[in-house]
């Protein structure tokens, strides 16, 4: 049998390490100024419109896209460099992270010209956000039974049906959508899919929220009622979205940003345990950090595949099962280390507790966001010729 994945060593260059100087300067003075308080849990807060249009104004949206069109063409590696202390910081990047994950390099390389040269500068400026349009109520992770349909109209698309699990629909510009053409066939299940470009103020677009354990809303099922999408916003082929979807999964998999969710609990699991833990609390750490590291490792490998031009599909997939099984478990291992005294009514203590609350009740939408456990699974099993 032979395998078909690799995580090559990738070194972080100079102008790398300058750059993550540079950022951590920056987060530090947003946090001394009250712009974002790190592992608050507080998802609402982290869509800030105000703090995502100074990153673009520092040139760290779109950093990796063309200068024609306002990007910066630094490298995947810059790139991951600023995701990376992004996260670590828990700074309020939610506003701009699809469109500068993965939104911003679906329009660059299948969107026509016209949207690119409109879009992509609102990006780069972190003025212009998207969701994503996956999932739908009746098909569960399976994608190709979607059966949200786009019929043809005059000058356009009329599209019928339901999107779900759509994160901050209700305050973003635009969905990036996989939307039913034709039927499938019966030899292709991946025929008739098709990516549309859906501008979330269209008449006959509802967004319903959906309330999560938390109580917060972040996700959404969004409605179409015969909404018009014009011609020039049908992203690539029609009915052949499905490699270009499974592209953009790849961004969306492979970051940082699928192993760092809940890396507040392990930093306060850290200092709850104090300079000298008892031997035991010291072997959870030591475990926890060897976790940490290797998932660090394998996702920086990934974004130097993705600088090289490849499509890791299955790599990607690998970071994203063992970086979500690392959050999900990661809140209750911090508990365990707790020292009897962690629950006092302290300010510090209460810190704990919030951020151990927050990390807890967003463990079990880790599973589903970016492909569900057994979605990934299959890829990797495909990835190593086991089907």
């Amino acid at each position: 049998m032979s395998y078909s994945f690799r995580f090559d060593p990738m070194q972080f260059p100079p102008a790398a390490q300058a750059l993550r100087k540079e950022v951590r300067k920056f987060l530090r003075e947003e946090i001394d100024k009250g712009t974002f308080t790190p592992g608050a849990g507080d998802m609402a807060a982290n869509f800030n419109p105000d703090f995502s249009r100074k990153v673009g104004a520092r040139g760290w949206i779109g950093m990796t896209w063309p200068k024609e069109y306002g990007g910066h063409d630094r490298t995947q590696i810059e790139r991951y460099v600023l995701t990376e202390e992004f996260l670590a910081h828990g700074a309020p990047v939610r506003a701009h992270w699809v469109a500068d994950r993965q939104s911003g390099p679906v329009l660059l390389r299948y969107g026509t010209e016209e949207v690119r040269r409109k879009l992509i500068p609102e990006i780069v400026k972190g003025e212009c956000y998207f969701c994503i349009g996956l999932s739908e109520p009746n098909s569960g992770s399976d994608l190709f039974a979607a059966s949200t349909k786009a019929v043809k109209a005059e000058g356009g698309y009329k599209v019928t049906g339901t999107k779900i699990w759509t994160s901050n629909a209700h305050r973003t510009h635009y969905m990036i959508g996989l939307i039913r053409t034709s039927p499938p066939t019966a030899d292709n299940r991946r025929h008739g899919l098709s990516q549309f470009l859906i501008k979330m103020d269209t008449p006959g677009i509802t967004v319903r929220p959906i309330i999560n354990l938390a109580g917060h809303h972040d996700f959404n099922e969004v409605h179409f009622d015969d909404a018009f999408v014009p011609d020039a916003h049908l992203i690539g082929r029609e009915n052949e979205a499905w490699k270009q979807a499974t592209d953009e999964l790849a961004y969306e998999r492979s970051g940082p940003d699928r192993w760092l969710e809940t890396l507040a609990a392990f930093t306060e699991g850290v200092r709850v345990a104090g300079a000298e833990p008892v031997p035991h609390i010291a072997e959870t750490l030591g475990r926890e950090t060897a976790h940490l590291m290797t998932l660090r490792r394998m996702s920086a490998s990934v974004a130097g595949m993705l600088q090289a031009g490849e499509t890791p599909m299955t790599e990607a997939a690998v970071v994203k099962d063992l970086g979500t099984n690392w959050e999900q478990a990661l809140p209750n291992a911090m508990r365990l280390i707790a020292p009897d005294g962690v629950r006092s009514p302290s300010a510090n203590d209460r810190t704990f507790e919030q951020v151990m609350r927050y990390a807890t009740h967003i463990a079990p939408k880790l599973t589903i966001q970016g492909g569900t456990r057994e979605v990934l699974r299959g890829i990797i099993a495909r990835g190593l010729g086991l089907r």
